[in-house]
């Protein structure tokens, strides 16, 4: 019998990923007061990969501890200028005033994952990808904003770069699955030589 693999996670975009590359999995989401952890962090100066990679880790393990015998995959992804992380935007403005901080420079989203089995860490990997922001103009900017907000209002830096937001941008360094928030590329390496997942 396969091993059963929990996504911890309420991400439809990474579920979506994992089910597309063929890997089955259920969906079991832990409930971590996020926003204090990264006050936390915030306060002790970790760098953004640590902040993504303690989160990560902090939901895996909360549904390994409750999941025997299960493969208990954590994710969690953050975006980062200039050593600032910055969160979801509270509303339209605040997603202007990010989008505003990000035009014109590069930023990294940092997308960290945690394998747990039975309470214990087997696996972890921190994806980067760096992506530079056009120059945008305030009306285009307004009218993003105004086209995008249901879309967009849960998104990080207030863009989704698999929709408009990839007008957004001039460049990227970095695999898209790392962008969509999971580094797919080294999971599934990782699941198959572990014998998980056939080769």
């Amino acid at each position: 019998m396969p091993q059963e693999i929990i996504l911890a996670s309420g991400s439809s975009i990474r579920s979506d990923l994992l089910r597309a590359a063929g890997v089955a999995h259920r969906i079991d989401v832990p409930r971590i007061d996020e926003e204090s952890v990264r006050a936390a962090l915030a306060a002790e100066q970790a760098p953004p990969r640590d902040v993504a990679d303690m989160l990560a880790e902090m939901k895996a393990r909360k549904i390994s501890d409750r999941n025997p015998g299960a493969l208990v995959l954590g994710c969690d992804q953050v975006l980062s200028i200039d050593r600032e992380i910055i969160g979801k935007p509270t509303d339209v403005d605040d997603a202007r005033a990010q989008l505003r901080r990000l035009r014109g420079k590069t930023h990294m989203l940092l997308s960290a994952a945690v394998l747990y089995e039975d309470s214990a860490p087997l696996w972890r990997h921190v994806g980067i990808a760096r992506l530079h922001m056009r120059d945008i103009s305030d009306a285009y900017l307004d009218d993003y904003l105004s086209r995008n907000w249901d879309s967009i209002r849960h998104s990080v830096g207030g863009y989704k770069l698999e929709e408009e937001g990839v007008r957004l941008f001039t460049h990227i360094q970095g695999d898209h699955f790392t962008i969509l928030g999971l580094p797919l590329f080294e999971l599934l390496n990782h699941l198959i030589l572990k014998g998980t997942l056939p080769s």
